[in-house]
């Protein structure tokens, strides 16, 4: 299970990067409708200037309007408030359904594709695609006419349940997050990734509310284009990410070839023949290499688990009782939720500590493990003695 950490930081650059964009573009109007009718008239004449140091019809001065800013900006702030609280409720709700599900690492990695692929059917649909039109998942027209509706009052509570509402209103990459949020497995992850993508799309959401008292129409087209693009791009990201967590592709296969392999097949000798010195005491053996045969033929594989796995590649003898090692070093990130897929594993690293993994008698082939998001991966190789 990814650390809540993670998965707040995640759906806060995916809301940065993305969300802000494509949720603009499906609630934009419902952000409009709070923010857009909050001007009270003025309640002089048309003819007389309102500013300050004017005088009234009685000799008495026109005190000086209040700025128009903060106005602006508190139904903004109500709606995202409204907005992160429905969102976050919500992921709560999903984690606590992945965790009762306890879906295994495929089964997550399927769900990881999907909102990618789900991503891409709304980018092509931002980009004008018609033949996607019918695939991509809408609210009921009827929503956006009732919210709107609803936008006509002065009240602060009015834009605050318009962004309460919107949880019904979702756009594609907000769907994509929820997927995320019950792959979790967690109330707390599945609470954090959200409120994470809400807080990542607050920024863009902030400076609509106040241009939409101005010129939104005028942003429209730009934003569907620009949309698509970064909407696809997260997409890419996402269905990658998905395949390695699934262990059916290793992107970074390229990178750990390059690097050198890890040291194959170092055998500790057993207590009897142990190498002596010349005083007759035992001389140490180096604690620990990457792949190890100890003196009862039992192999040992220890991979190292920081923000990262070291080393990302092993060779290793197949044919040999092996037992894998996770030995946490301050580690932290997705890489503490350690998979593999293969054989339906999952393991949460300790933070300084080791964790074993008994991988029975491997054939000769490839093995590979990642982090549950398909963040971090890498293999081990058993080769034929």
């Amino acid at each position: 299970m990814p650390s809540s950490i993670t998965l707040l930081v995640t759906g806060l650059t995916t809301g940065l990067l993305a969300g802000g964009a494509s949720c603009a573009a499906v609630q934009g109007g419902l952000l409009a409708g709070a923010v857009t009718r909050r001007a009270p008239a003025s309640t002089l004449p048309a003819h007389v200037p309102a500013m300050a140091g004017a005088r009234r019809p009685s000799g008495k001065p026109v005190p000086a309007a209040p700025s128009a800013e903060p106005r602006a900006l508190a139904p903004v702030a109500a709606f995202l408030a409204g907005k992160l609280l429905s969102h976050t409720l919500l992921g709560a709700l999903l984690g606590v359904f992945g965790d009762v599900l306890q879906p295994s690492p495929r089964a997550r990695a399927v769900m990881l594709v999907a909102a990618g692929l789900l991503m891409v059917l709304f980018a092509l649909d931002l980009f004008g695609v018609k033949a996607v039109a019918r695939f991509v998942p809408r609210a009921p027209a009827s929503f956006g006419r009732l919210f709107r509706r609803s936008a006509r009052t002065e009240s602060l509570a009015t834009p605050a349940l318009i962004g309460l509402a919107t949880v019904l209103v979702p756009c594609g990459v907000t769907l994509s997050v929820e997927l995320i949020a019950v792959t979790s497995g967690s109330p707390v992850a599945g609470a954090a990734v959200m409120a994470g993508f809400v807080l990542g799309t607050a920024p863009l959401f902030a400076v609509l509310g106040y241009l939409f008292r101005r010129s939104a129409r005028a942003l429209s087209g730009q934003l569907a284009s620009l949309t698509g693009i970064v909407v696809l791009m997260v997409a890419v990201w996402t269905v990658a990410s998905g395949l390695q967590a699934g262990g059916w592709v290793s992107l970074n296969r390229g990178e750990a070839s390059s690097s050198a392999a890890a040291p194959a097949f170092i055998v500790e000798p057993g207590p009897s023949d142990s190498p002596a010195g010349e005083d007759g005491v035992q001389q140490p053996v180096p604690s620990d290499p990457p792949v190890r045969v100890d003196g009862v033929g039992r192999q040992v594989i220890t991979l190292t688990v920081t923000d990262f796995y070291t080393p990302t590649r092993f060779m290793a003898k197949a044919g040999l009782p092996t037992t894998l090692v996770l030995r946490g070093e301050d580690s932290g990130g997705c890489a503490r939720a350690f998979t593999i897929p293969e054989l339906g594993v999952q393991e949460i690293v300790k933070e300084n500590g080791d964790t074993e993994i008994y991988l029975g008698t491997r054939d000769a082939g490839e093995l590979r493990f990642s982090c549950a998001m398909g963040m971090q991966t890498g293999s081990i190789d058993f080769e034929k003695a």
